[in-house]
C-alpha cells in the first residue's frame, strides 16, 4: 500500500464511509437505523394510544353522524305532524276537498324540499370533515417523517465525528495539511 492509496482510504473514511464487512457502532445491540426503527415505532404507538387519534376522528364523524340523523328524523317528524295536521283539516273541513288537496300537495312538497336539504346538508358536512381528517393525518404523518429525518442527521452527525476521531491522529493530519499546502504551491 502506497503513501496515497492510505490517504485515500482515511479520506474516504474520514468522510464517514464504512468499510465493507463493519456495521457501524451500535448501541444495545441495534444500529443508527435500527434506532431510528424503533423511534418510528414508539412515536406510531404513542400516536394511537396516548393521543389516540383514530378514536378522536372516529368519535368526531360519528358524532356529526348522529347529529344528522336527529336532523332527518326531526325532519321525519316534522312530515309527521304536517301529515296528522292535514288529516286533522280534512276531517274539520271534508266540504273543502279542493283546500285539503292543497295542503297536502304543500306539506309534501315542504317535506320533501326539507328531506332533501338535510340529506345534502349531512353529505358535505361528511365530506368536509374526512377532509379535514386526511388533512390532519398527513400533517401528522409529514411531521413524523421531519421528526425521524432530524435525528437520522443528527445519529449520522455524531458517529462520522467518533469515526473521525478514532481515524485521526495528529500525524494523520500533519501529513493531510502539508500536502494541501503543496498542492496550493503547484496553483499558483
Amino acid at each position: 500500500m502506497t503513501a496515497e492509496t492510505g490517504h485515500i482510504v482515511a479520506t474516504t473514511e474520514a468522510d464517514g464511509a464504512v468499510a465493507h464487512g463493519e456495521h457501524g457502532p451500535t448501541m444495545l445491540g441495534l444500529s443508527a437505523e435500527g434506532w431510528v426503527y424503533v423511534g418510528i415505532t414508539i412515536f406510531l404507538i404513542l400516536a394511537a394510544t396516548v393521543f389516540k387519534f383514530p378514536q378522536k376522528l372516529t368519535r368526531a364523524l360519528d358524532d356529526k353522524i348522529a347529529q344528522t340523523r336527529r336532523e332527518l328524523d326531526e325532519a321525519k317528524a316534522i312530515r309527521a305532524e304536517a301529515e296528522a295536521l292535514l288529516a286533522d283539516a280534512k276531517a274539520r273541513h271534508a266540504a273543502s276537498a279542493g283546500d285539503a288537496e292543497a295542503i297536502v300537495a304543500h306539506a309534501q312538497e315542504e317535506a320533501k324540499a326539507m328531506l332533501a336539504k338535510a340529506e345534502t346538508d349531512a353529505a358535505e358536512l361528511t365530506e368536509r370533515r374526512a377532509k379535514m381528517a386526511e388533512d390532519k393525518i398527513a400533517a401528522s404523518e409529514r411531521q413524523a417523517i421531519a421528526d425521524v429525518r432530524a435525528k437520522a442527521v443528527e445519529a449520522a452527525t455524531a458517529a462520522a465525528g467518533r469515526i473521525i476521531a478514532e481515524k485521526h491522529g495528529t500525524d494523520a493530519d500533519r501529513a493531510l495539511v502539508d500536502r494541501t499546502i503543496a498542492g496550493l504551491n503547484r496553483l499558483n
